[in-house]
């Protein structure tokens, strides 16, 4: 295969940071898609440049061999098919092997979502001490905000405006977005600065400004956030699966079920497109059933 694809792949993962400003999440998948088709390219003794679109199909056959979901093998046929892109842009190759792949049809699960009273169940098992006091913060900001667990470890004291009850988050590819404050979780903001101010570890700017320390007074990592939410999910003893991001899930389902519109939620969420939104209507088929039973003549 030589040194040629090793290149370009470092080329493009730069342009992905310094150009398009992708996330180090997004990064990571980028860099981990890509080396699943470098790994086939040394397997085969190819080189990037000559694969037709035999070999194409040899790979995402090579995929599904593996028992990846339906959604990890799209995304890697994404990441591939935009890599090609970069190279012919850049005119380092004249056509893109990929173009044509189709992505597999996805058979998108439901995510589990948490119950007002699970929620309430989580909030009551937090104590009066700086850890628990934190706690109930983080746990009533992923429900209050919707936001990823990403965006969270990321919020800065000059972003919140408790006044108002906002907090400007910055997202995916560096865009930014206010999202707002339930009462409670405001109190809970303020509940916790005094003791926040406490604990920091030190003075640098970084750690002066973050919002969410960890025990030692540090900025928290979205891993203490997890570890956060298994241990009061493990608490109350909630037979699902349930991370960070089930709050995000729950946030866009109860409020679409409570009558806010899609494309509100969308904004909310931060979707850059309504299709990653729209699997929170199927989540909301109890609200539509109520309201067809309360409506129509013959529904009840």
């Amino acid at each position: 295969m030589g040194t040629v694809f090793l290149e370009k792949k470092d080329d493009y993962l730069n342009y992905l940071l310094s150009i398009r400003n992708l996330s180090p999440n997004s990064l990571r998948a980028y860099r981990h898609d890509l080396e699943l088709f470098e790994s086939y390219l040394e397997l085969n003794d190819r080189e990037f440049r000559e694969i037709n679109s035999r070999e194409v199909r040899a790979f995402v056959g090579e995929l599904n061999r593996r028992n990846l979901k339906e959604s990890s093998i799209n995304r890697v046929i994404s990441s591939i098919k935009s890599f090609y892109k970069y190279c012919v842009r850049y005119e380092f190759i004249s056509s893109n092997p990929f173009a044509s792949v189709r992505s597999l049809s996805n058979t998108r699960k439901i995510p589990d979502i948490l119950t007002f009273i699970e929620i309430d169940m989580m909030l009551k098992m937090t104590d009066s001490t700086f850890t628990g006091i934190r706690d109930r913060m983080i746990l009533e900001l992923l429900y209050s905000t919707g936001c990823r667990v990403s965006e969270l470890t990321g919020i800065g004291l000059k972003e919140i405006d408790l006044e108002k009850r906002m907090i400007l988050v910055r997202g995916k590819g560096g865009k930014s977005r206010w999202v707002f404050l339930t009462r409670s979780s405001a109190e809970s903001i303020t509940d916790y600065l005094p003791l926040r101010k406490n604990n920091l570890a030190g003075q640098g700017e970084n750690i002066k400004d973050t919002l969410i320390l960890n025990k030692k007074g540090f900025g928290i990592s979205e891993r203490g956030i997890r570890f956060i939410v298994e241990k009061y999910i493990n608490a109350i003893g909630v037979d699902k699966h349930v991370s960070p991001h089930t709050f995000r899930h729950t946030f866009a389902t109860h409020l679409l079920n409570n009558g806010a519109g899609i494309r509100v939620v969308q904004e909310m969420l931060g979707h850059s497109s309504i299709s990653t939104t729209q699997i929170y209507t199927h989540v909301g088929i109890d609200r539509l059933k109520g309201v067809y039973r309360a409506a129509h003549p013959h529904g009840r």
